[in-house]
């Protein structure tokens, strides 16, 4: 019996099965990628894809923000059914489309359209880094100039979220030539004293981040967000200087100026609405 007591269990692996495995359910939790904290995808949605623990901004998808941003039912997009062509034959581009197409059920990389903001009307457009990262080719461009013309039409305010790696390398120079087309639409709205405001979030980069989205009457940023043209490694090898730890986050643009303020996505919302009923003149105007 002594022998019994003092016998080595022999350790062995337990291996869920598939039907195990099936059970579970994919995307239940996420991990913060800044303090490792494990979330509960459910709770991070209700969040607004803001960890808890850090307040670390995940990515969010252009409906997702749509939805926590406008009024509900209170949205109506534009030019849905363009879709971006291959003018320079770019190998397997058009396939790499139709991929992003079916994985974010959008025909390109921003979402436009118009709606209300705390009762206010506006046009709202939304980048989507899930498609192509976001990145900048003709159908972005136009979707985006055409945003900011009907603006300046209806006299409504231009509020656009950035998300973006900057121009899309497929299409070449077409691509490099919507960052003039969208600034000529935006030096419209400023001739018109039409309000822009650009909102960055992570990562605002590239030819993006130096047209349009540094362009806004009004320019505000989400926490940490990534924001700078070149990459840190090509601009120290460049200036031949260590860069802080901050350089190209939205605290550092704030501290030299390039942002009017960093607001967290939990109070987005509310900055907007501020910021519309400013200018509109008042509640009491608006009603």
């Amino acid at each position: 019996m002594l022998k019994d007591l003092f016998r080595k269990q022999k350790k062995y692996a337990t291996i869920p099965t598939e039907h195990a495995k099936k059970d579970i359910p994919e995307g239940i939790m996420q991990k913060c990628p800044r303090c490792g904290t494990i979330l509960i995808t459910k709770e991070l949605e209700k969040n607004l894809k803001v960890c808890k623990s850090c307040q670390y901004h995940f990515s969010m998808s252009a409906p997702d923000r749509i939805q926590s941003t406008v009024d509900e039912g209170r949205f109506f997009e534009y030019d849905a059914d363009l879709i971006s062509m291959d003018p320079l034959n770019f190998p397997n581009y058009v396939d790499k489309v139709k991929l992003d197409i079916e994985k974010t059920q959008m025909n390109e990389a921003v979402m436009t359209g118009e709606g209300t903001i705390g009762g206010y009307p506006a046009v709202i457009g939304v980048m989507d880094s899930r498609f192509r990262m976001g990145s900048m080719g003709s159908v972005v461009g136009e979707k985006i100039a055409r945003a900011a013309i009907r603006a300046t039409k209806k006299k409504y305010p231009f509020i656009l979220f950035s998300a973006s790696g900057g121009a899309r390398m497929q299409e070449g120079v077409l691509s490099l030539m919507q960052m003039a087309k969208t600034s000529a639409a935006l030096e419209r709205m400023h001739r018109e004293k039409v309000l822009f405001v650009s909102v960055l979030t992570n990562p605002t980069t590239g030819g993006v981040s130096a047209s349009f989205s540094s362009l806004g009457d009004i320019n505000i940023a989400e926490p940490q967000a990534l924001i700078g043209f070149a990459g840190r490694r090509v601009i120290e090898q460049t200036v031949r200087q260590k860069l802080p730890e901050d350089f190209q986050t939205a605290e550092f643009l704030l501290k030299h100026g390039q942002l009017d303020e960093v607001v967290s996505r939990g109070e987005m919302r509310e900055m907007l609405t501020r910021i519309l009923d400013l200018h509109s003149g008042g509640r009491e105007s608006h009603e």
